[in-house]
């Protein structure tokens, strides 16, 4: 057993134990300072920025209301109002709202804790999540790369991404789409090692032609109910859950033909394929609908009565289905209806193509103080929030996704599908929308993967484990250096990621492309 249970998991099954505790605290450091660069400063600009003027008082009124309102007709500047702490600003009519309400709950909790005149408290849930997925990260390149000098790269990649940066400081939805994407990626990498630990444990030889059953899958299970909840900020969520939901299975037939199961296809099918749609496809659904409590909880919201308004014909297949559920449909058609047709001139809106490449990155916060303005102290200063990605992360990504193809495809790596599983996920499909308006930041969903593809090439610079010492040492010097550069520029970009007055030559320095003039 011992032979396939390392056949299964890998030859370092045995010796996790002790570099686990580096990496454990390596990982916590980095996501200590990460978290501390993220917080400092975040009530800063305090105005809403950007989308913010959506999703920040709307979370609000999903706390006071259970569903979104729209504000009142006549208010001169409700934006103003709120930040000074009205909360008064909202009418009686419901408002179109064209995103699911987790995100904005998360955003609410920021809110509840530190109230609606506190823009530190809009950012607060983006801040702590993009936090916590420092530490995430690195966890996960752990349990795919089993060294620490790897897993901290990967915790320090995302910790000092601009790209990330700026969306952890920001009170928008696709840092939560990013989050709960990972979470459940994280859930079902820990479902590969349960399963194939249980695999070679119950393994009995050939006579079992389909390989045996392993059981309830309570990670896999948990992984549904996350990428429910990632569904409940984005309807994107919707890709993770077909390429994660692939990918679990494709991993499970990999270990039953390893194991030498003679209809090894058939038995994947039966026994991982089907219990594995009904693990996560039916809960992340349940998952799903429950997000709209508050809107089920409420008559006033967005088509809540459209089905007593439009009852079904007696007798007919819909007229089983609970009034609830189908003015819910209804709604989610005008969701699904506007999404298609978004179609609009935007100053930031950009190609799926150039987004790896951060060719045009969004700019989120933009004011020009003059000598004495804002501390001012030069002729022209510049005031920016830039969401720049960090060209050691993004570009080395671009040339090393290239390299974790032919890993795949060739070198049979699974760790290299894995890394490519989420940029599948999360890029891929936007492509789809050629004409859709679409920006830059919702690149923020996978930049996870590409953090793991750069620190699967890392891994090449840094040799196998049976490479020779001196080999290994080098290596190591080669990724410590990379990482150096990587800290370095975004201390270098730090003021126009969180809006610091600079001299506007400075700016100049800093935006060399010079996209925004």
């Amino acid at each position: 057993m011992e032979s396939l249970r390392a056949r299964l998991l890998g030859p370092a099954a045995h010796s996790w134990r002790r570099p686990d505790r580096i990496a454990w605290v390596g990982i916590l450091v980095v996501t200590v300072l990460g978290g501390a660069l993220r917080m400092w400063r975040l009530g800063h600009p305090h105005r809403l920025v950007f989308d913010e003027t959506y999703y920040v008082k709307q979370a609000w009124s999903l706390r006071l209301y259970g569903h979104e309102r729209e504000v009142k007709e006549g208010l001169e500047d409700p934006n103003a109002l709120f930040t000074a702490g009205t909360a008064d600003i909202w009418g009686d009519q419901p408002d179109l709202v064209v995103h699911p309400p987790v995100g904005k709950w998360m955003i609410a909790l920021g809110e509840m804790l530190f109230g609606i005149d506190s823009s530190f408290g809009w950012r607060f849930s983006s801040a702590v999540v993009g936090t916590l997925s420092i530490l995430l990260v690195g966890r996960i390149a752990w349990h795919l790369w089993h060294n620490s000098l790897l897993a901290v790269a990967a915790s320090t990649l995302l910790a000092v991404d601009g790209h990330h940066f700026v969306q952890s400081r920001i009170g928008l939805l696709d840092i939560f789409v990013m989050w709960w994407a990972l979470l459940a990626f994280f859930f079902l990498l820990l479902d590969r090692e349960q399963g194939r630990t249980r695999l070679a444990a119950r393994w009995t030889g050939r006579s079992q032609p389909w390989g045996p059953r392993l059981g309830m899958r309570w990670w896999r299970l948990a992984a549904g109910v996350s990428l429910g909840l990632c569904i409940g900020t984005k309807w994107s969520g919707l890709y993770f859950l077909a390429v994660f939901g692939l990918m679990t299975v494709w991993w499970d037939m990999g270990a039953r033909r390893a194991c030498g199961a003679r209809s090894w296809f058939t038995g994947t099918v039966v026994r991982d394929g089907i219990p594995a749609f009904l693990t996560m496809v039916p809960v992340a659904l349940v998952t799903y609908v429950a997000t709209w409590a508050g809107w089920f909880a409420t008559r006033d919201g967005w088509k809540r009565q459209w089905a007593a308004d439009n009852p079904a014909a007696p007798g007919s297949l819909v007229s089983w289905v609970p009034d609830p559920l189908r003015s819910l449909w209804a709604y989610h058609a005008e969701q699904l209806s506007f999404h298609v047709g978004l179609q609009n001139e935007h100053a930031w809106r950009s190609n799926p193509w150039s987004w790896v490449v951060q060719w045009r990155p969004t700019l989120f916060y933009a004011q020009w103080p003059e000598r004495g303005e804002k501390g001012c102290e030069s002729a022209s200063c510049v005031e920016y929030i830039a969401s720049l990605g960090n060209v050691f992360l993004w570009w080395g990504a671009a040339f090393g996704m290239l390299v974790v193809v032919v890993l795949w495809l060739f070198g049979r790596d699974w760790r290299a599908g894995a890394v490519l599983s989420g940029i599948v996920a999360g890029w891929l499909p936007w492509f789809l929308y050629q004409t859709r308006t679409v920006y830059s930041f919702y690149a923020v969903a996978f930049v996870p993967w590409l953090v793991l593809v750069v620190v699967c090439c890392l891994g090449l610079v840094l040799g196998p484990a049976g490479a020779s010492p001196r080999r290994r040492r080098w290596g190591a010097v080669v990724v410590v250096v990379y990482l150096a550069l990587a800290v370095a520029w975004m201390a270098w970009f730090y003021p126009v990621h969180t809006a610091v007055v600079i001299p506007r030559a400075d700016w100049r320095l800093r935006m060399w492309f010079d996209f925004w003039n």
